[in-house]
């Protein structure tokens, strides 16, 4: 039975980060508007994703073997995710219509892209903190798939606003 529960845990991680994929790519070309529709979509999408990501690391019964110290490393990035995240959001006050204009201030001062660095510390820290080798190999994939969100993202925002090189110059991530 946790071999079944682990593949499909599996299954619908992969699948959900392939519908945000997708998503983020019809976004970019224009096919797809950002609209309540989308957004419920996406975040259905995302809550899916996050909740399907630290029950599979919860259930890896591939164990790694690591000094307790690394455990604890996997809580701090899982914490630092959630600070992150949370920041960010309380900052914009939205996820997906914001149409004002560039943010930089609050976290965004120092960090282009907090949620997306919050979401590579969960992927990073919940593997870490339950020792899940296979999780913890399957982390390296979502965590280019961020990535390829963030580049997304990043074109967009160069194209939206005339200063965004110049913060981008100044800020990490």
């Amino acid at each position: 039975m946790d071999n079944n529960l682990f593949f499909y845990l599996v299954l619908i991680c992969t699948l959900t980060h392939i519908i945000r994929a997708e998503y983020e790519i019809l976004k970019h070309k224009k096919i797809i508007q950002p609209n309540k529709l989308s957004f419920i979509i996406v975040f259905t999408n995302m809550f899916l994703l996050w909740t399907t990501w630290f029950i599979l690391c919860r259930v890896d019964k591939s164990t790694l073997h690591l000094p307790v110290i690394v455990n604890y490393l996997g809580i701090v990035l899982i914490t630092a995710g959630v600070l992150l995240f949370l920041t960010a959001l309380l900052t914009i006050k939205t996820l997906e219509t914001y149409e004002g204009d560039l943010i930089t201030k609050g976290i965004y001062s120092k960090i282009r892209h907090p949620m997306y660095l919050g979401f590579i510390f969960w992927l990073i820290g919940a593997p870490l903190f339950f020792g899940g080798l296979y999780s913890l190999i399957l982390a390296v994939p979502f965590v280019v798939n961020v990535l390829f969100w963030r580049r997304l993202e990043e074109i967009e925002l160069v194209n939206r606003f005339p200063k965004y090189e110049e913060y981008s110059k100044r800020t990490y991530f």
